[in-house]
């Protein structure tokens, strides 16, 4: 491919934690490394940037931008890059550090599409993520995309696995005091945190006696309830199904794929987890909204979509590409 460099600094950065892999020309992974999460809204860009010059430090790579790139690309795929205006404010702060002759930022999405695509395809597809919150974004092989905002309720979204624990806590608080339907979870969801009642968890919660990520082992628990046929938990479960398909199946339209054979990519921490009421809701749904979709689920790293996103922009053919996948599994 013609560089005396690595290729490709690939870096995947959500909110809990940021990976990278820095690779050579033929799909090899030279190192990577791992640094916490990338938070731009909290900490502001050039903190938030920060935070990637220490995952590049622990794979062992200068990330102070002093001794010139590292890489000839930097295909950044970031958290919280909801906008244009954030992905340029990114893309100028990473450019500034000096770790590629290039550099591209996505919304971290894009490496969910990117990686399950087929190796050597064009990038033709839609994925919806579904992990702490929830996500959805196209691309079509002539650089037209589809994507939604993705800010939380102000833009309309509904679920992922904090805003799933979020309902499930509202549900269970009223089934307890008297509120709302009787539901499982009014029990499930304090035994899980080690708490006798809804009342006392409200209290240890509102209290800041339970760590904030903590909330999150609550989604698996309203799964496991659905599954018993709680018929709130289920509402829940077939709720978060339906966003999904509509969020997939407006992606598919926007790019006029609705009439043609294209993947709908599947990840994140929910929808890996292959809970099979979600499944079998997810595919009934995109079966009469979307019926030409093929579905297909992405457990591996997202780090690789990243990588993946830097070979194309390089030129690499689909032989690297191969190879860097099989690195990922």
């Amino acid at each position: 491919m013609g560089v005396s460099l690595p290729a490709v600094l690939a870096v995947d950065a959500g909110n809990s934690k940021t990976d990278v892999a820095l690779l050579a020309p033929d799909g090899s992974v030279l190192a990577t490394g791992r640094a916490g999460g990338f938070q731009p809204p909290r900490t502001g860009v050039a903190a938030a940037v920060d935070v990637l010059a220490e995952a590049l430090a622990s794979a062992g790579v200068c990330g102070d931008g002093g001794a010139g790139p590292v890489a000839e690309h930097v295909s950044a795929c970031l958290a919280n890059a909801d906008f244009p205006v954030e992905e340029r404010l990114l893309a100028d702060e990473i450019a500034r550090r000096g770790w590629g002759r290039a550099t591209a930022v996505h919304n971290d999405t894009f490496a969910l599409l990117r990686a399950g695509l087929p190796t050597g395809a064009a990038p033709r597809g839609v994925a919806v993520v579904c992990g702490a919150g929830i996500n959805c974004v196209g691309m079509t092989p002539d650089g037209r995309t589809a994507r939604f905002p993705a800010v939380g309720r102000i833009s309309g979204d509904w679920g992922g696995g904090g805003g799933l624990a979020e309902e499930a806590l509202w549900f269970a608080a009223r089934a307890e005091d008297g509120r709302g339907a009787a539901t499982e979870l009014a029990r499930a969801l304090p035994a899980r945190l080690g708490h006798a009642s809804m009342a006392s968890l409200i209290e240890a919660l509102h209290l800041g006696e339970v760590p904030a990520g903590r909330r999150l082992e609550l989604t698996p628990v309203l799964f496991e309830v659905a599954a018993a046929g709680d018929p709130v938990a289920l509402s829940l479960v077939h709720r978060q199904a339906d966003e999904v398909v509509a969020m997939a199946a407006v992606a598919l339209g926007r790019l006029g794929l609705l009439d043609e054979e294209v993947p709908v990519v599947l990840g994140g921490g929910v929808l890996a987890a292959r809970h099979a009421l979600l499944d079998e809701r997810i595919a009934a749904g995109l079966a009469e909204r979307a019926p030409h979709a093929r579905i297909t689920h992405v457990t591996a790293p997202p780090v690789l979509g990243a990588a993946l996103l830097g070979l194309d922009a390089v030129g690499a053919p689909a032989p690297v590409h191969g190879k860097l996948r099989a690195h990922f599994g």
